[in-house]
């Protein structure tokens, strides 16, 4: 009742008044009221007359509670993108507003576990560096953090809702229920349960449990479910009652569904706030019925608009690829997968390439979160990863675990083929990472065939120069005495003058053909194989002492820099 009494329709809209407040609900749901007699096809919008400030401050907290939210897979897989993504949110929105963020296991389902997928869970989350603050690991004031060692808070629960008429013991058998099922798709109606077992008489239901007949508990839906305000859809309602019916609560093996294990948990672990995915939006009524049967203050709930593919399809787990260790195998950054994964969506100020995870704590805003799915282009991962390792190179800190990182790549890449000591030196490995940053997307790129020269000293046969110019002696030996006659005092300008003037004292070999030798000499490489991803003007090399042509002939102790910064 709003406005003088007048009942109105719940509509699904932003209220124009809270929204330019800037309200915390941005999505705010409202009714309709009748139209201004000034303006026929206007909107009267009937709001809270209380502040939107503190209306939005009061829907933060719950009884004057701290924030308390929770991330809780199921260990049957692996933490892929979607299950980041809904992690990411739950932790912003915790760290935003001084709460906790928990991570709960929900293993009731015996039969799908996979071995060592809770602990792959928790570990993904502190590699992604987003933490829980309570967990089956590190633990809490409101464990066990793993649902099946909570079943005797579910058995009282359930036994509650028995008592006090809500739930009821079933005994259908499992060939009775997929007749049901087959009957009802047949007859292209969706498939519910009858509610037989409901009607059982007491004296039934105490035979049957006598003589130990094997049974599950199902939770009796009531008509009459009363609205509830989502913090991004707004105010919804669905009427279970009317198509579904009473669903299994205990299972037959003792264990319980989702939806009585996550009301009785979240509950007892004192959860202010459900942040989940938008695909149990319809379960909340029942979920709210659970919570008024059982006598509990329910928590605020907001659905997360799905995270699917580019091309509007569905992230699947037979994709292969997104999954969370998959990603880390292959080089992606922790910052890049959060940073990627929260461009493509809503909840932010803003929408920038290169969020931190202190950033994207400052930014957030829940009243952007709109509810329209977010469209995930992972071709863009490798752009978002070169920034965010291009960040971490020039971070001192940063860059010495780069190092030690990259140093472990090129051990395990070359190995026994490593002649000079040098290359896994500090002062070598830094200078790489410092004079390619920005040019590759992934540090493992640094040890591909394309930039093997700077690790392993490359075999040019002598007749493979010699095809470039009959002048290939030449050409090699002038250049080693330009190297010798200058040091280390060489630059790119000064060299490429000498470089052109040592061209011009050959008969036949023009400069450009000098040049191509002497990339050949150095790096095993020929011109078009570098030049598609790594032009010219962008390849700044170099390469250690006793290294490269010097000392293919001379064993010369001198740096190259400045030689292959022209040569490429």
């Amino acid at each position: 009742m709003h406005g003088g009494g007048m009942n109105l329709p719940l509509v699904v809209g932003r209220c124009p008044a809270l929204f330019r407040a800037g309200c915390a609900r941005g999505a705010h749901r409202f009714r309709r009221g009748p139209a201004d007699q000034d303006a026929p096809t206007a909107t009267r919008w009937l709001c809270s007359p209380e502040p939107p400030t503190a209306w939005c401050r009061r829907r933060l907290s719950v009884g004057g509670e701290p924030v308390r939210v929770r991330f809780a897979p199921s260990p049957t897989g692996f933490l892929h993108l979607g299950g980041l993504r809904t992690a990411l949110y739950n932790f912003i929105f915790a760290k935003k507003y001084g709460g906790r963020f928990i991570l709960r296991m929900e293993d009731t389902d015996q039969t799908r576990l996979v071995p060592g997928a809770a602990d792959a869970i928790e570990d993904m989350l502190e590699w992604a560096g987003i933490p829980p603050d309570e967990s089956p690991r590190r633990g809490g004031d409101h464990g066990p953090y793993l649902q099946s060692q909570r079943l005797a808070l579910y058995a009282d629960a359930a036994q509650k809702l028995v008592e006090g008429g809500m739930a009821y013991h079933c005994f259908c058998s499992s060939q009775r229920l997929e007749l049901l099922k087959k009957e009802a798709l047949r007859s292209g109606e969706t498939p519910r349960y009858d509610n037989r077992c409901r009607h059982l008489r007491p004296e039934q239901v105490a035979e049957k449990l006598a003589r130990g007949a094997a049974h599950a508990i199902r939770f009796k839906l009531q008509p009459g479910v009363k609205p509830y305000e989502d913090l991004v859809f707004g105010w919804n309602r669905h009427e279970v009652a009317d198509v579904e019916g009473d669903p299994v609560i205990v299972k037959g093996d003792g264990f319980p569904t989702y939806h009585l294990a996550n009301v009785v948990d979240d509950h007892h672990m004192g959860v202010s706030h459900v942040l989940r995915g938008t695909e149990w939006l319809i379960s909340t009524s029942k979920h709210l019925l659970l919570y008024h049967a059982l006598g509990w203050e329910p928590p605020t709930f907001g659905h997360l608009p799905l995270l699917l593919n580019k091309d509007g399809s569905k992230l699947s787990k037979r994709q292969g690829d997104i999954f969370i260790q998959s990603f880390r195998q292959r080089g992606a950054l922790p910052e890049a997968l959060l940073d990627v994964v929260t461009h493509c969506g809503s909840g932010f100020s803003s929408n920038r390439v290169g969020r931190k995870l202190e950033q994207l704590i400052a930014e957030f805003n829940e009243s952007k979160i709109t509810t329209h799915s977010a469209l995930l282009d992972l071709e863009k991962l490798p752009e978002f990863n070169r920034i965010h390792l291009l960040r971490r190179i020039e971070d001192p800190e940063s860059c010495f675990h780069l190092e030690n990182e990259l140093r472990g790549y090129i051990t395990q890449t070359y190995g026994a083929r490593i002649q000079e000591e040098d290359v896994l030196e500090s002062a070598y490995i830094q200078r790489v990472l410092h004079l390619r940053k920005g040019h590759f997307s992934y540090l493992c790129e640094l040890v591909s065939p394309l930039y093997s020269y700077l690790w392993v000293r490359p075999a040019v046969p002598h007749k493979q120069l010699e095809e470039l110019t009959p002048e290939a002696d030449a050409v090699t030996s002038q250049a080693i005495q330009l190297m010798e006659g200058h040091g280390k005092e060489l630059t790119t300008e000064g060299l490429n003058s000498e470089l052109k003037a040592l061209a011009k004292k050959m008969k036949s070999t023009k400069y450009s053909t000098v040049m191509k030798l002497l990339r050949l000499a150095l790096s095993g490489q020929q011109v078009a194989q570098i030049r598609p991803s790594h032009p010219i003007q962008h390849c700044p090399l170099l390469l250690p002492g006793k290294f490269g042509m010097v000392a293919l002939w001379h064993n010369t102790n001198y740096l190259l820099d400045p030689l292959l910064m022209l040569c490429y």
